[in-house]
């Protein structure tokens, strides 16, 4: 079973399920996915929820970070998240693209940009992920 097939099954029976995002490719230190805009993304203006748009951050970087970290004996959880909501998004597919700007011993720190079909930026997202020992 490939990495990307891996980090999909790992989707199944969660919130990435439940918002229909979708794993494009994951490789050392860049991580691409999609999420539709519909009726489980979007708020009640019928646009996509920031929620949203910070799930599909944090999904891809907290996947890049621990797809880094297999065969350490560490794990990386979530520390801090940001997201501009540049432009809103009403239908269609948004991609996001999370790519490592930081990689050291106990944090790592990603760029998420989350564009529309048109490659339109609609969020932009620093994630902050905390490098910790695998407990379990």
């Amino acid at each position: 079973m490939s990495d990307l097939e891996k980090s999909k099954k790992l989707f199944e029976n969660t919130l990435m399920s439940t918002l229909g995002m979708e794993l494009i490719s994951v490789e050392n230190g860049k991580v691409v996915g999609t999420m539709p805009v519909d009726e489980r993304t979007v708020q009640p203006f019928k646009i996509l929820h920031g929620g949203a748009s910070a799930a599909l951050a944090e999904t891809l970087g907290s996947l890049g970070s621990n797809f880094m970290l297999q065969g350490t004996g560490k794990v990386a959880v979530g520390l801090e998240i940001n997201a501009n909501h540049i432009k809103s998004a009403k239908s269609g597919v948004v991609t996001g693209v999370a790519e490592l700007i930081h990689q050291g011993r106990s944090t790592h720190v990603w760029n998420i940009t989350i564009t529309n079909e048109n490659n339109e930026l609609v969020c932009l997202s620093r994630l902050t992920m905390l490098i910790k020992e695998h407990n379990g």
